[in-house]
Protein backbone atom coordinates (compact mmCIF):
# COMPACT_ATOMS: atom_id res chain seq x y z
CA UNK A 1 0.00 0.00 0.00
CA UNK A 2 2.85 2.22 0.90
CA UNK A 3 4.47 1.86 -2.39
CA UNK A 4 1.39 2.60 -4.36
CA UNK A 5 1.16 5.86 -2.78
CA UNK A 6 4.51 6.95 -3.32
CA UNK A 7 4.17 5.50 -6.83
CA UNK A 8 0.83 7.82 -7.10
CA UNK A 9 3.00 10.76 -5.77
CA UNK A 10 5.97 10.39 -8.08
CA UNK A 11 3.01 10.55 -10.96
CA UNK A 12 1.59 13.54 -9.85
CA UNK A 13 4.90 15.46 -8.99
CA UNK A 14 5.64 14.43 -13.07
CA UNK A 15 2.71 15.93 -14.05
CA UNK A 16 2.38 18.97 -12.40
CA UNK A 17 6.54 19.83 -13.27
CA UNK A 18 5.37 18.98 -17.20
CA UNK A 19 2.57 21.02 -16.89
CA UNK A 20 4.38 24.11 -15.45
CA UNK A 21 7.32 23.14 -18.50
CA UNK A 22 4.33 23.85 -20.75
CA UNK A 23 3.02 26.92 -19.23
CA UNK A 24 6.41 28.45 -19.61
CA UNK A 25 7.06 27.59 -22.77
CA UNK A 26 3.18 29.02 -23.51
CA UNK A 27 4.35 32.12 -21.85
CA UNK A 28 7.73 32.55 -23.71
CA UNK A 29 5.74 31.77 -27.02
CA UNK A 30 3.17 34.02 -26.16
CA UNK A 31 6.37 37.15 -25.93
CA UNK A 32 7.40 36.58 -28.91
CA UNK A 33 4.03 36.91 -30.74
CA UNK A 34 3.44 39.99 -28.82
CA UNK A 35 6.99 41.54 -29.56
CA UNK A 36 6.31 40.60 -33.38
CA UNK A 37 2.94 42.38 -33.27
CA UNK A 38 4.31 45.45 -31.99
CA UNK A 39 7.14 45.49 -35.09
CA UNK A 40 3.65 44.94 -36.83
CA UNK A 41 1.80 48.11 -35.68
CA UNK A 42 5.34 49.66 -36.82
CA UNK A 43 5.85 48.62 -39.96
CA UNK A 44 2.11 49.60 -40.84
CA UNK A 45 2.73 52.83 -39.82
CA UNK A 46 6.22 52.85 -42.21
CA UNK A 47 4.57 52.07 -44.80
CA UNK A 48 1.31 54.58 -44.56
CA UNK A 49 3.91 57.16 -45.02
CA UNK A 50 5.29 56.20 -47.93
CA UNK A 51 2.67 57.07 -50.01
CA UNK A 52 2.86 60.57 -49.12
CA UNK A 53 6.27 60.79 -49.16
CA UNK A 54 6.08 59.62 -52.64
CA UNK A 55 3.14 62.35 -53.96
CA UNK A 56 5.98 64.99 -51.88
CA UNK A 57 8.61 64.39 -54.25
CA UNK A 58 6.90 63.98 -57.21
CA UNK A 59 5.76 67.53 -57.09
CA UNK A 60 9.36 68.27 -57.55
CA UNK A 61 11.12 65.59 -59.54
CA UNK A 62 8.38 63.87 -61.92
CA UNK A 63 10.46 62.62 -64.46
CA UNK A 64 12.17 60.13 -61.35
CA UNK A 65 9.10 57.75 -62.77
CA UNK A 66 11.66 54.92 -62.41
CA UNK A 67 12.48 55.87 -58.81
CA UNK A 68 8.90 56.30 -57.50
CA UNK A 69 7.91 52.79 -59.12
CA UNK A 70 10.40 51.29 -57.38
CA UNK A 71 9.28 52.63 -53.86
CA UNK A 72 5.96 51.52 -54.61
CA UNK A 73 6.60 48.04 -56.13
CA UNK A 74 8.77 47.87 -53.09
CA UNK A 75 5.97 48.63 -50.07
CA UNK A 76 3.62 46.13 -51.46
CA UNK A 77 5.80 43.60 -51.41
CA UNK A 78 6.56 44.39 -47.58
CA UNK A 79 2.82 44.44 -47.06
CA UNK A 80 2.71 40.83 -49.06
CA UNK A 81 5.65 39.42 -47.05
CA UNK A 82 4.60 36.64 -44.40
CA UNK A 83 6.98 36.18 -41.33
CA UNK A 84 10.13 37.80 -40.11
CA UNK A 85 12.45 35.89 -42.46
CA UNK A 86 10.33 37.12 -45.24
CA UNK A 87 9.50 40.47 -44.04
CA UNK A 88 12.82 41.32 -43.08
CA UNK A 89 14.39 40.60 -46.82
CA UNK A 90 11.30 42.93 -48.19
CA UNK A 91 11.73 45.69 -45.60
CA UNK A 92 15.20 45.59 -47.07
CA UNK A 93 14.35 45.80 -50.05
CA UNK A 94 12.22 48.65 -49.45
CA UNK A 95 14.89 50.56 -47.36
CA UNK A 96 17.02 50.88 -50.70
CA UNK A 97 14.36 52.52 -52.60
CA UNK A 98 13.90 54.70 -50.28
CA UNK A 99 17.53 55.59 -50.37
CA UNK A 100 17.19 56.33 -53.87
CA UNK A 101 13.78 58.59 -52.79
CA UNK A 102 15.87 60.63 -50.34
CA UNK A 103 19.06 60.82 -52.63
CA UNK A 104 16.61 62.80 -55.33
CA UNK A 105 15.25 64.84 -52.69
CA UNK A 106 18.87 66.13 -52.10
CA UNK A 107 19.31 67.51 -55.50
CA UNK A 108 16.23 69.81 -55.08
CA UNK A 109 16.82 72.51 -52.14
CA UNK A 110 13.30 74.03 -52.52
CA UNK A 111 11.80 70.26 -51.25
CA UNK A 112 14.07 69.39 -48.66
CA UNK A 113 13.30 72.89 -46.95
CA UNK A 114 9.46 72.27 -47.75
CA UNK A 115 7.72 71.73 -44.41
CA UNK A 116 5.28 68.73 -45.64
CA UNK A 117 8.65 66.80 -46.60
CA UNK A 118 11.05 67.46 -43.22
CA UNK A 119 7.57 66.53 -41.48
CA UNK A 120 7.43 63.24 -43.50
CA UNK A 121 11.13 62.54 -42.93
CA UNK A 122 10.68 62.73 -39.12
CA UNK A 123 7.90 60.93 -38.87
CA UNK A 124 9.51 58.57 -40.81
CA UNK A 125 12.48 58.47 -39.05
CA UNK A 126 11.00 58.11 -35.71
CA UNK A 127 9.10 55.55 -37.12
CA UNK A 128 12.30 53.59 -38.02
CA UNK A 129 13.89 54.48 -34.28
CA UNK A 130 10.47 51.85 -33.54
CA UNK A 131 11.04 49.49 -35.24
CA UNK A 132 14.67 49.21 -34.58
CA UNK A 133 14.01 49.11 -30.57
CA UNK A 134 10.95 46.80 -31.05
CA UNK A 135 13.00 44.47 -33.34
CA UNK A 136 15.77 44.14 -30.57
CA UNK A 137 13.25 43.27 -28.09
CA UNK A 138 11.34 40.59 -30.64
CA UNK A 139 14.87 39.10 -31.08
CA UNK A 140 15.77 38.69 -27.53
CA UNK A 141 12.31 37.41 -26.70
CA UNK A 142 13.36 34.94 -29.38
CA UNK A 143 16.94 34.11 -28.69
CA UNK A 144 15.32 33.35 -25.16
CA UNK A 145 12.20 31.08 -26.40
CA UNK A 146 14.80 28.92 -28.97
CA UNK A 147 16.90 28.92 -26.29
CA UNK A 148 14.42 27.24 -23.84
CA UNK A 149 13.19 24.59 -26.17
CA UNK A 150 16.20 23.33 -27.61
CA UNK A 151 18.09 22.44 -24.29
CA UNK A 152 17.39 19.11 -23.07
CA UNK A 153 14.94 17.86 -21.21
CA UNK A 154 13.39 20.91 -22.67
CA UNK A 155 13.37 19.95 -26.16
CA UNK A 156 11.35 16.78 -25.93
CA UNK A 157 8.39 18.51 -24.14
CA UNK A 158 8.52 21.22 -27.09
CA UNK A 159 8.49 18.46 -29.69
CA UNK A 160 5.79 17.05 -28.48
CA UNK A 161 4.00 20.37 -27.60
CA UNK A 162 4.45 21.85 -30.87
CA UNK A 163 6.71 24.38 -29.78
CA UNK A 164 8.97 25.04 -32.64
CA UNK A 165 12.00 27.36 -33.49
CA UNK A 166 11.33 31.15 -34.08
CA UNK A 167 13.04 33.07 -36.89
CA UNK A 168 14.90 36.36 -35.78
CA UNK A 169 13.96 39.81 -37.61
CA UNK A 170 17.14 40.99 -39.14
CA UNK A 171 17.20 44.06 -42.15
CA UNK A 172 19.88 44.59 -43.87
CA UNK A 173 20.88 47.99 -44.10
CA UNK A 174 21.39 49.28 -47.57
CA UNK A 175 25.04 50.21 -47.00
CA UNK A 176 25.42 46.43 -46.33
CA UNK A 177 24.33 45.07 -49.75
CA UNK A 178 26.22 47.74 -51.91
CA UNK A 179 28.97 45.63 -53.60
CA UNK A 180 33.22 46.45 -52.68
CA UNK A 181 34.50 49.10 -54.82
CA UNK A 182 37.78 47.30 -56.29
CA UNK A 183 39.96 48.97 -58.31
CA UNK A 184 42.55 47.28 -60.46
CA UNK A 185 44.58 50.60 -61.39
CA UNK A 186 48.31 50.83 -60.24
CA UNK A 187 48.72 52.67 -56.42
CA UNK A 188 49.22 56.39 -57.18
CA UNK A 189 52.12 56.52 -55.17
CA UNK A 190 54.08 54.05 -57.34
CA UNK A 191 55.48 56.61 -59.95
CA UNK A 192 56.24 54.46 -63.62
CA UNK A 193 60.01 54.78 -63.92
CA UNK A 194 60.29 56.06 -67.89
CA UNK A 195 62.46 53.78 -70.32
CA UNK A 196 65.90 55.72 -71.04
CA UNK A 197 65.61 57.03 -74.77
CA UNK A 198 67.87 54.87 -77.26
CA UNK A 199 71.47 56.62 -77.83
CA UNK A 200 70.97 58.24 -81.19
CA UNK A 201 73.17 55.86 -83.90
CA UNK A 202 76.85 57.46 -85.16
CA UNK A 203 76.34 59.50 -88.07
CA UNK A 204 78.68 58.11 -90.63
CA UNK A 205 81.51 60.55 -91.81
CA UNK A 206 80.99 61.89 -95.57
CA UNK A 207 83.43 60.20 -97.76
CA UNK A 208 86.59 62.30 -98.96
CA UNK A 209 86.10 64.97 -101.04
CA UNK A 210 87.47 64.34 -105.05
CA UNK A 211 90.31 66.37 -105.84
CA UNK A 212 89.26 68.79 -109.16
CA UNK A 213 90.35 67.56 -112.35
CA UNK A 214 93.97 68.67 -113.64
CA UNK A 215 93.77 70.77 -116.76
CA UNK A 216 97.25 69.22 -119.26
CA UNK A 217 99.59 72.42 -120.09
CA UNK A 218 98.94 73.99 -123.64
Amino acid sequence: MVWLIVLVVIVALIVIALVALYNRFVRYRNRVDNSWAQIEVQLKRRWDLIPNLVETVKGYAAHERGTFEAVTEARANAQRAQGPADTAAAEGILGQALGRLFAVAEAYPQLRASENFQQLQAELTNTEDQIAASRRIYNGNVQSYNTKIQTFPNSVIAGFGGFTKRDFFEIETPGDREPVQVSFSDPPSVAATPDPAPAAPAETPPPPAEPPPTTPAQ
